[in-house]
């Protein structure tokens, strides 16, 4: 195959940035974020057992029902990032350390005893009404956006060649927040029914998984996504991206989001107004989430291109497919317009995935998995109605 070589000089460039095909291995017993993560994660069981083992067999009830049904509750948030895990995509491994961060680490070992201390502190300067209008906001978004940022610092450690644009702590903050979100929803379910002396257990966890669930649409999932992704526009890991200003403003952004969420109740001051102001943070928070989201995957999106430029000169990739591969929604939709089938769209978008996937892995070579790859997207635009294979 002949191949432009300002194509392929590009390609090797976007595999070399990207570090896309990289693999993740979690045992590294000579990097120090490996002994952090595992003491974090550590410290973070043993207080989880402390806090739940006195009373584990008493609220195993309440204990069960959580249980079940938050992890229901994770299946379509796990599907939704999938979704939006595709450009430049990180490895399962990897998101699952970043998740058990987030649920285990950031949750027992760092916010709840950092909350029950700044809590004290806020009751101490502003008494204890102030504490408890107020407390949880000046509270919650210092130490748990920043804990949970932690596992985004230590996961660069021990994989820098996978973490490296500010998508990429758009999508692993998302999965720690999703592991916060998780395992504190659990831990409300537990004091929900230690409150009422374990008195209908079952429909207490219910009751709590309605509330929480539903608020959950715009909590510390969408928190972290927003606050990595900007801690990573601080910290600039690939060329052309540092944007400290942006990342600073996105930042506390995503902290003041959290401020609001939790001091609601008296942002609302009692009035008829506290009745939609739920409804008016998260329209913002949303918007918000998806204008950081369009630029923080504007460099998967080069790369994206860069990655699959020789296959378009060498016609395997046609420029329309390249552009709705490679772009946003609204890209993909005018595609599936343009071949009048949303079937054969979706089928043509996962074979070029997979080949950018394939060509990633071989670090730009030619290799069985990619010409496989390759000859999965000629078949599917010769016979495009067949699945593949």
């Amino acid at each position: 195959m002949s191949v432009v070589p300002e194509e392929k000089t590009a390609q090797l460039r976007a595999i070399e940035e990207s570090g896309w095909g990289a693999p993740f291995r979690f045992l590294r017993p000579d990097n120090v974020a490996f002994w952090v993560y595992l003491l974090g994660v550590g410290g973070g069981a043993l207080t989880m057992l402390r806090y739940f083992g006195p009373g584990a067999t008493f609220y195993t009830p309440a204990l069960a029902g959580g249980v079940v049904l938050f992890g229901l509750y994770l299946v379509p948030w796990l599907l939704l990032l999938r979704h939006h895990n595709r450009y430049t995509s990180q490895p399962a491994g990897l998101l699952a350390a970043a998740f058990v961060w987030g649920g285990v680490a950031a949750t027992f070992w760092i916010a709840l005893p950092a909350n029950a201390a700044l809590l004290a502190i806020w009751a101490k300067i502003g008494g204890t009404s102030f504490a408890s209008d107020w407390g949880a906001g000046l509270t919650a978004p210092i130490n748990e956006e920043w804990g949970k940022a932690i596992g985004l610092v230590l996961l660069i450690g021990l994989a820098p060649r996978l973490v490296r644009s500010a998508y990429d702590g758009f999508i692993i903050g998302a999965f720690i927040g999703l592991g916060f979100q998780v395992f504190e929803d659990v831990l409300y379910v537990y004091n929900g029914a230690t409150q009422l002396y374990g008195v209908d257990q079952l429909g207490s966890s219910l009751r709590v998984f309605v509330v929480r669930g539903a608020a959950g649409i715009v909590s510390h999932a969408l928190f972290s996504a927003i606050f990595c992704a900007g801690l990573m526009w601080v910290l600039g890991r690939t060329p052309g991206e540092r944007k400290v200003l942006r990342g600073v403003l996105t930042m506390l952004m995503a902290m003041v989001f959290h401020f609001a969420w939790d001091d609601m109740n008296a942002l609302g001051g009692g009035t008829a107004a506290a009745a939609v102001l739920p409804f008016a943070i998260a329209a913002v928070e949303l918007v918000a989430l998806f204008y950081v989201l369009r630029h923080a995957a504007g460099q998967e999106r080069r790369w994206m291109r860069d990655l699959l430029g020789p296959e378009v000169e060498a016609g395997v990739v046609d420029p329309a497919l390249l552009d709705a591969v490679s772009g946003l929604r609204k890209d993909r939709k005018k595609y599936r317009k343009h071949l009048h089938s949303r079937a054969k769209a979706r089928h043509r978008l996962e074979a070029a995935q997979d080949l950018a996937r394939e060509i990633a892995r071989a670090n730009g070579t030619e290799t069985p998995p990619v010409a496989h790859a390759r000859q999965e997207l000629q078949r599917l635009q010769t016979s495009p109605d067949r699945p593949l294979s």
